[in-house]
């Protein structure tokens, strides 16, 4: 299946698609550091280019052929690191909801932060998608239950035209794990340390992690333990000699990506294409389970379903 990512970043997203067997056949970005990594590791097209002139955005995309439009608007008007109001960049939704809408692909899948659901502009979005004709299954993931050690919590909208709301629902949490992965889980003892510092957004939050748990979110800065640092109740342990922050590749390690993955700019441009992406590992399950229900779909029409198919997830929701 042909797809297009649309602000794709450094290219998370797009990765977990290819390596779940979708064709990628190009990528939009505007950020010229993001556009430029993407295009260190992926042998697709970029386009730089500012998706919210959507008609020229429309004339790019539509040669392309998508059977599949895939992406993550940029959420900092949503994040709970942000400021939680709703302004320019919360309007890329609605960009990315009309794109759709006109292109009419057979299948979408939008990513947010999990609090951007529950958004005026995905409001806007959401009634876009529906009067498109599309059916929408509306889920808030932890990837910590998705092949990555990170309790990062993210909202998906995928849709398919002429299905039923909640069509993937079942098929997607059977892929999920029964426990949540720590950090030792997926990087086993690569690690020097046993704990290690992430700043917190302030004081009142644990700053100090154990590697035998999930790690927190990563996000986009990576700074040292400070010298004033008070200590916090839940931390794992005492700020010690062993006690650093993560480096910048082990943060996109935790992000799950691969370690031959090529990082291109400054330590700021990396931290930050870093904490913006999806991790790879929950867009690959995420795809996954499209990637299941796309091969249920094609073998109904033919009357030909293989064994494989027969027992996916997929299969005792669409027969239910």
């Amino acid at each position: 299946m042909r797809v297009v990512d649309l602000f794709a970043g450094c290219g998370g997203l797009s990765l977990g698609f290819q390596n779940a067997g979708f064709d990628v056949v190009a990528a939009f970005e505007n950020w010229n550091m993001a556009a430029d990594c993407y295009a260190q590791n992926f042998r697709h097209p970029m386009y730089q280019c500012d998706l919210a002139d959507t008609s020229t955005a429309i004339e790019n995309i539509r040669p392309l052929l998508p059977e599949a439009i895939i992406g993550g608007p940029p959420c900092q008007d949503f994040s709970h690191a942000g400021k939680r109001v709703e302004a320019s960049k919360a309007g890329l939704t609605g960009v990315f909801a009309e794109i759709v809408t006109v292109l009419r692909p057979k299948y979408f899948v939008m990513e947010n932060v999990d609090r951007a659901q529950k958004s005026a502009a995905y409001g806007v979005a959401r009634r876009l998608f529906s009067a498109a004709g599309y059916g929408l299954t509306e889920v808030v993931l932890d990837a910590s239950f998705f092949g990555v050690p990170q309790r990062r919590k993210r909202f998906f909208c995928i849709g398919a035209i002429g299905q039923r709301d909640g069509f993937l629902e079942e098929s997607i949490s059977r892929l999920k794990a029964p426990k949540a992965m720590t950090v030792r889980d997926y990087l086993g003892n690569t690690l020097d340390t046993e704990f290690y510092y992430r700043h917190p957004r302030n004081y009142s939050r644990r700053a100090i992690f154990s590697i035998d748990e999930p790690a927190p979110t990563i996000r986009g800065v990576n700074r040292p333990i400070p010298a004033g640092y008070p200590g916090h109740p839940n931390d794992a342990c005492a700020v010690n000699e062993h006690t650093r922050p993560l480096t910048t590749s082990e943060r996109a390690s935790l992000q799950t990506f691969p370690a031959n993955f090529r990082w291109i700019g400054s330590k700021t441009d990396k931290e930050q294409m870093i904490g913006n992406a999806v991790p790879v590992k929950l867009a690959e399950a995420v795809a996954s389970a499209l990637a299941l229900y796309v091969e249920y779909d094609k073998q109904k029409y033919t009357g030909k379903l293989t064994l494989a198919v027969q027992e996916a997830p997929v299969w005792s929701l669409l027969n239910a």
